[in-house]
């Protein structure tokens, strides 16, 4: 009899115990979530704020008198409308072309009876430990007579390693009898691969799609690189070129006067954050439950 009272005692203390670890770790995550989420909010209501409004609070959550004039004087500039029109351009001829390289090189080592699988393997991965640096590739596009065009920040951007990989663990995770199957029936390699292997890889595909998406909405740096011209700068560099702008306000201007117009510089400067980042967070959403099960089958398989 107590051996039983202890055993039940013992079992609801580890049982206290694990609900009191299980309240500590929501705790912690509900602060973690709400240190995340305070400053994306803050970002939106100083975009809608007022110099004025934000001159009285800088953390500011929920502005009493939201305005749109930030986000005129934004699409004003003029900018901005070019910066989307470059990026859109990128990113509707550079994932196409990632998309392609990443399955054709995937495929092709993930199948066993592929010659030098391991030694192709190897080189792809290298580069993700080697690389010959922007000098080499500046030298290349000036041989191929692409720098100041787009073609350059395109085709400088091909077969991300880490996304092939994943995709190779996927596909060798398919049955090989399907593709066994499909060879005894006459079908080659690229209707294997077209008809077979891609229509059964949609979540690996829809993961790797938005990496490629969010990589080429997020370039800025071989546009930096290659692009001289204004009319061909995209989304991001256009960002960065308003943030240090508005850093430079700040620093040199003194009056009073110049201070509110230093605080209308961080309402534009987040209204473009925001104007940014838009596009990728209305389309994440449908992509949401692929994207979770193709790392998930990728990083098990892996």
């Amino acid at each position: 009899m107590k051996k039983t009272v202890q055993l039940s005692r013992g079992k609801r203390g580890l049982r206290d115990r694990f609900e009191l670890m299980d309240a500590v770790i929501l705790v912690f995550l509900t602060v973690w979530a709400i240190s995340i989420i305070l400053p994306f909010v803050s970002v939106i209501a100083i975009s809608f704020a007022t110099p004025k409004e934000y001159l009285e609070s800088p953390l500011l959550l929920f502005p009493t008198r939201p305005t749109l004039a930030n986000y005129r004087t934004l699409f004003a500039d003029g900018r901005i409308l070019i910066g989307y029109r470059t990026t859109l351009i990128i990113l509707l001829l550079g994932v196409p072309i990632n998309m392609f390289l990443t399955t054709s090189v995937a495929f092709a080592l993930s199948r066993p009876a592929f010659p030098l699988k391991k030694f192709f393997l190897y080189a792809v991965m290298f580069t993700m430990l080697f690389h010959g640096g922007i000098v080499p590739l500046y030298l290349l596009m000036m041989e191929l007579k692409l720098t100041n065009s787009i073609w350059s920040v395109i085709l400088a951007y091909g077969v991300n390693t880490f996304y092939m990989i994943v995709m190779r663990s996927y596909f060798q995770s398919l049955p090989d009898s399907l593709m066994e199957s499909a060879r005894l029936d006459g079908a080659g390699e690229w209707r294997i691969l077209f008809q077979i292997v891609l229509p059964l890889s949609m979540p690996i595909i829809a993961t790797i799609l938005l990496f490629y998406s969010v990589d080429r909405w997020n370039e800025w740096f071989n546009a930096m690189i290659f692009l001289r011209r204004n009319s061909m700068v995209p989304l991001q560099l256009v960002l960065r070129s308003m943030v240090l702008e508005a850093t430079a306000e700040k620093t040199m201007m003194a009056s009073s006067s110049a201070i509110q117009q230093s605080m209308f510089s961080d309402g534009l400067k987040m209204s473009a954050v925001i104007v940014t980042m838009l596009p990728i967070m209305c389309v994440f959403p449908f992509l949401q439950k692929y994207f979770v099960k193709g790392i998930l089958i990728g990083a098990v398989k892996a």
